[in-house]
């Protein structure tokens, strides 16, 4: 196959992506400081000298990986959220539902277990990871806590806090199968903890008549 053989032109426009998709899982099973660019080249089929091509450091790696790895799953569900007209109470338990299902699907658990992890020796690790998908998705969910307080529908107070408080609770979820599942199996049940802090938080969120019924 020449260089002008279409197929190898496929080729080498799906590397980035191959390389991305092997980097993903070197990263979910080794880590940051213990994935190794050589094993991520063997996995994408590619040298190592053919992925320096496209990505100078790992630090660049690991930044395409939640852009196209991980980002685009987030942003079906933020853009979900927001094209929906309906009040925070039907909305709020979509969303935990949503999320619970991600964290069940792909490697999002052990990839924010590297970054929580491994951020205080890799600083550029917890940029990417804030810039990327905290600040996205708290800023998401921080407009729908605050369009439901115009609608009277969720108590006063700083609408980022409130957004941090429903999002916290599946993190540490998420996070405590990630790290006590090969230790235990008294693990939390993500779905049933969407379900279970979906009706808790929206008790102490939502504003309630004085017939009981927000």
């Amino acid at each position: 196959m020449t260089r002008t053989d279409p197929k190898w032109q496929r080729r080498k426009t799906a590397r980035p992506g191959e390389i991305v998709a092997a980097a993903l899982d070197v990263f979910a099973e080794n880590g940051f400081a213990g994935a190794k660019l050589e094993e991520v080249a063997r996995r994408a089929g590619v040298s190592k000298a053919a992925l320096y091509v496209y990505f100078e450091t790992k630090e660049d790696l690991f930044r395409a990986v939640v852009r196209s790895a991980i980002a685009p799953d987030l942003d079906t569900i933020k853009n979900t959220a927001e094209s929906l007209d309906v009040p925070f109470a039907m909305l709020a338990p979509m969303l935990l539902a949503n999320g619970a299902a991600l964290m069940q699907t792909t490697k999002l658990p052990a990839v924010v277990k590297m970054v929580v992890g491994e951020s205080r020796n890799f600083p550029d690790l917890a940029r990417i990871w804030h810039d990327d998908v905290v600040t996205p998705i708290v800023g998401v969910l921080t407009g729908l806590v605050a369009r439901a307080q115009a609608r009277g529908e969720v108590s006063p107070g700083d609408p980022r806090l409130h957004a941090i408080s429903v999002l916290g609770p599946m993190l540490m979820a998420m996070l405590f199968r990630e790290t006590f599942g090969q230790v235990t199996d008294d693990l939390p049940d993500l779905n049933a903890m969407a379900k279970q802090h979906a009706e808790t938080v929206l008790h102490g969120l939502l504003i309630h008549t004085e017939g009981g019924k927000s």
